[in-house]
Formats: C-alpha cells, structure tokens, sequence
C-alpha cells in the first residue's frame, strides 16, 4: 500500500506537467503587459490624461455651436414697467422661436475670448391682436476678458503638456512595474515548483531510508530510538509534501488569473542568466532625470503651485476686466424688411473692483499661496534628494546582486553534494540519522537560498529598469508601445 501511494505521488505530477502549458519569464512579462488587470487598470488610467491633452488642444480652436429655442410658450400675468416707469400687471400669452450661430476663439495671447455672434427671433403675439415681431442681429463681435492682471491660457500653455508629457512618461512606468510584479509572481510559482519536487524526493528517499532502518531494528543495529526517529522523518516528509501542493494550488493560480491563461497547470523554466554588463551610475542618473516621470512632475507641481500665486495676485488686489460689442441689429413686424437699414449696437465696458477693506482675506491669500509655494519647493528639493539616493543605493546593490547569486548557487551545488554523500553513508552505517538529517536541512535551506537569490537578481533587474527607464543590455531608451500616445 504504501508503495502504490508512493508511486502515485510521483506519477501523478509528471501526468499533471505532461499537460501543462509552458511558459518563460519573457514570455510571462509579455502577457502580463497585454491582458493583465494592472496593464488594463493603467490604460483606462492614461485614457483620461490623454483626453485631457485632446481637450486643452481644441480649446484654442474656433468653436462653432447653434444654440436654439424650439419653441418657448408663455401663458402668465406678468409685472412689467411701463414708459412713465410704473409698474404693471399684463395678461402674457406668446410663443418664442429663437436661434443662433456662434463661433468662439480663446486667445492665448492676452488671456480673452473673441466671438462672433449672430440671431434670429420670432415672437407671436396670441389674443384679440395677434401679431408676430422678428428681431435679427445679421452679426456681432464681442471681447471678454475676466482678468487683465492674470492669464489662465499662458499658465495652461505652460502645465498642459507636462501633465501630458507625465502621463506618458507614466505608462512607461508602469509597464516597468508589471514586470517586476510578474517577476515575483513568476518566481513564487518557480519556487513552489522546484520545493514540491524537492519535497517528494526527500519523501521518496525517507521511506528508503525508513525501509532500511526497519531492517537494522529487525537484527538490533540500531536503537528504537533512532528508528523512531526516522520515522519522524518520514512523517514530516509528507507534511511537507501536502504543503507544498497547496502552495502550488495557490502560486499557479495567482500567475494564471494575473496573466489571464486558460490553465491553472503552468510549468515554468528557470530563466537563463543575464549577459554580463556594467551600470555606471552616473549613465544610471543622467538615464533617470532624462526619462523618468518623477522629473516632469517636479516641473508641473513648481508651476501648478505658481499659478495659485499669480492667480490670487492676480484677482486680490485690483481686479479689471474689459467686456467689448459690436454688431447691427434690426426689429420689426415685415420679415422682408428685416435685412435692410440696420441699426448699428455697440457697447464697451471696463470694470474695476478694489478690495477697500475686506478683514485681509485677500492678503491672506496671497500669503497662502506664497507659503504653499515655498513648501513645494522644499518638497520638491527633498524628492530630488530621494530620487538620487534610491537610484544610486539600486545601482550599488546591483553590482554586487550577481556576486550573491554566484555564491548561493554554488553553496546549493555543495549542500546538495554533502547530503549525498551523508546519505551513501548512512547506508554504509557509518553516519547517524541525526547526522543525515542535519545535511537534509542544510541542503533545502540552501536550495531556498538559491531561489531566493535568484528571484531577487531578476526583481533587481527590472526595478533597475524601472528607475532608469533604460535597457542597459542594447543601451537604449525604454519604448513601449501605446495606442492612446500614437
């Protein structure tokens, strides 16, 4: 019975794997930056800073709309002053029909918006004298302008295509990011893996050793005491195997669903090394403020914040704005008629407003916008200070990653060598199970050291990329490809 157990359990896994789909860690990444929930969660985040840009762009373009009333009907009493400047009250009972075109252009230059105009109503009358008036305005030009002393557009000019240029920079990023979080989830799968078929090694070779121990017992070699022992062993053995199936469970279908395979049964290899190479780590700096988003954002926040100052300069002192008219217009009853000798409206207006007394709130402003900007400079010159350290420290920790994965896989050859050995002799009798044991431990904890080792030389790897945004092997800039940016 228990050696049909035993060979289910090492059968059924290589059924199991028979099956599998196989993939590598390029090819996990791949996936993972074309259906995983972070690559879709990051471009449904792009699309929105995309048509922001798409926005701020058509917004120094000439808008045309036509704007209608279609129809209004009024039926009330209403209270109406009359030429001698009384107030009366009216029975009302028309219909409205009224529309218009109007083509707007924002001028960048001066912080207004330039319009030209044009209108056509028709009133009709209902009662004992129904009649129907029509009043056109053929054209009209108008100036607004909410602010002399501030010019929204200039600033715009200015953070828009920044927040645009941060965004892009951004999904770059970000696919740097789902690298490195396929890495991990690759490698937990990989480690999961390669402990379970540890695991059932050592199971298969506990019930070996178990087997012989009974035999030793039989004819008194050995102590119950150690049989006992060994028997521990084997038990913990398979402890260890049903552990590592449900981590096996748990890491495949974490890797599954993140890349969105059909399968749960993945079999993965272990990645090749990398191709020597060197990060000199002022290329790794000079790489990071040239393509890093985090560069961009400082720029945006110090002009964003700026803005906030010259607006309340701006709007909290004196405020002057200019309004300006000019068109022709005409009234009357005959709709032929309505196109001839036009009367001319016009009208310009420029208001002022100074705050006399106002308990210094605007003053207060002011000053809250000036110590907000003195804080984002500091801040601003602390995350430099942050950006540099944590490329330079990566840098560093890089040079020396590939030293530490040398070391532990050549520690796992030896511990894997030494338990060999330990285990022919105890065979031999000539060591004792504690003995054995003792090499069994240091062997699979050496072997985890291997696959931690491993997986945190690759995390390093694409973190390094992610600093940088820059591929150190083919020495060129990062570039992904981004249908919202074409």
């Amino acid at each position: 019975m228990k050696k049909t157990l035993l060979i289910l359990i090492v059968i059924l896994p290589c059924i199991t794997f028979s099956q599998s789909q196989k993939i590598t860690l390029k090819e996990a990444i791949n996936l993972a930056q074309k259906q995983s929930p972070d690559y879709k969660t990051t471009l449904n985040r792009n699309q929105s800073n995309y048509w922001r840009f798409r926005n701020y762009k058509a917004s120094f373009l000439p808008q045309l709309r036509f704007n209608a009333t279609l129809p209004e009907y009024n039926k009330a009493v209403r209270r109406i002053t009359n030429d001698e400047g009384q107030d009366v009250f009216v029975n009302q009972d028309q219909l409205l029909l009224e529309g218009g075109l109007s083509i707007a252009q924002n001028i960048p230059y001066t912080g207004g918006t330039l319009s030209l105009n044009s209108n056509l109503e028709r009133i009709e009358l209902f009662g004992l004298d129904d009649n129907i008036g029509y009043s056109v305005v053929p054209f009209s030009i108008r100036y607004y302008q909410n602010s002399l002393f501030y010019n929204p557009f200039k600033w715009d000019k200015k953070i828009e295509p920044l927040i645009y240029e941060e965004s892009r920079r951004d999904f770059i990023e970000k696919m740097e990011d789902i690298s490195v979080t396929t890495c991990q989830r690759y490698f937990q799968l990989l480690k999961a893996q390669m402990q379970l078929e540890i695991a059932r090694v050592n199971l298969s070779n506990q019930d070996t050793l178990y087997q012989i121990s009974q035999g030793r017992f039989k004819i008194g070699k050995i102590a119950e005491n150690e049989l006992l022992q060994v028997e521990l062993t084997l038990l913990n053995s398979r402890n260890i195997v049903t552990t590592n199936t449900i981590e096996l469970k748990r890491t495949s279908q974490n890797l599954a669903r993140y890349l969105e395979l059909d399968t749960e049964n993945i079999l993965l290899d272990i990645p090749d090394k990398l191709p020597l190479f060197d990060v000199n780590i002022d290329k790794a700096l000079e790489e990071a403020q040239s393509n890093r988003k985090a560069v961009i954002e400082f720029r945006r926040k110090r002009l964003e914040a700026e803005k906030e100052l010259a607006f309340q300069k701006g709007n909290n002192r004196v405020r002057l704005g200019v309004a300006a008219n000019f068109g022709i217009s005409q009234n009357g009853n005959d709709f032929d008629n309505l196109f001839n000798n036009y009367n001319k409206q016009q009208n310009v207006s420029v208001t002022v407003s100074i705050p006399v007394f106002d308990w210094g709130v605007s003053k207060s402003k002011r000053k809250m916008a000036e110590a907000d900007l003195d804080l984002t400079n500091n801040n601003i010159d602390q995350e430099k200070q942050a950006f540099e350290q944590e490329i330079y420290l990566h840098v560093l920790n890089w040079s020396n990653q590939r030293d530490f994965l040398a070391t532990a896989e050549k520690a796992k050859e030896i511990a894997i060598k030494r338990y060999d050995i330990s285990q022919k002799r105890y065979v031999l009798d000539k060591i004792t199970i504690t003995d054995l044991n003792i090499a069994l431990q240091e062997k699979d904890k050496a072997v985890l050291q291997y696959l931690n080792s491993l997986e945190k030389f690759w995390q390093d790897y694409y973190i390094l990329r992610q600093l940088t945004l820059y591929d150190f092997i083919n020495n060129k800039k990062l570039e992904v490809e981004n249908i919202l940016f074409d």
